[in-house]
């Protein structure tokens, strides 16, 4: 099971902050595989056309064998710039992000990078109030000076139900294609959006 929690929030007409926490298992919730924590502020410098700056803190956990675990942390720093644009009513975003990994146990430095392209597509007719939206994903991981670059390439295809304005419920599934193994993921996330500007006297 893959559970996340996402917060947006617009802190200026041009930069919005973004946090999220997501607690990932083997099981559906007790056998812990990941959790983390992550933000990131962006600016838009044009329309649809957003650089950002971030940080990451990971606790990893795999097994190396079928009942010994191996626990690993991490922390990350991670540039990006995000592009979107629309497609009729439907919304495209790419998303070219650079992040650097300390890990330990053992250290290890790695440099990787990252593209993810997804898709939001609104299921009412046009002038109806949203009620439900569509979620596809694609995202491929690279690693850079490494023997095998390929790290990853992970598929998204969900539903995202709004529960009010500013918050919505997503389900999904998630396939993840590594090295040697695939991974199979169900996803439950909640979505919230706040305005922090100062409102005009």
């Amino acid at each position: 099971m893959w559970f996340q929690y996402i917060m947006t929030a617009k802190v200026s007409d041009k930069s919005t902050l973004t946090a999220l926490t997501q607690y990932r298992s083997f099981d559906l919730a007790y056998d812990k595989r990941l959790f983390l924590v992550n933000a990131y502020m962006d600016y838009e410098v044009t329309k649809g056309v957003r650089p950002a700056l971030g940080g990451m803190f990971l606790i990893l956990d795999s097994y190396q064998t079928e009942d010994q675990k191996k626990t690993r942390y991490e922390k990350r720093a991670f540039q990006q710039v995000t592009l979107d644009h629309d497609i009729g009513r439907s919304s495209i975003s790419s998303r070219f992000r650079v992040e650097e990994r300390f890990l330990n146990n053992p250290d290890e430095f790695v440099l990787r990078v990252r593209y993810l392209i997804s898709m939001r597509i609104p299921f009412n007719r046009k002038g109806e109030k949203e009620r439900l939206y569509g979620i596809l994903k694609n995202e491929i991981r690279m690693n850079i000076k490494k023997e095998d670059p390929f790290d990853s390439n992970r598929i998204t295809a969900g539903l995202g139900i709004k529960t009010g304005k500013n918050s919505a419920i997503e389900l999904a599934f998630i396939n993840q294609l590594s090295p040697g193994r695939t991974s199979n993921y169900g996803y439950i996330g909640f979505r919230n959006s706040f305005d922090w500007r100062k409102k005009q006297k």
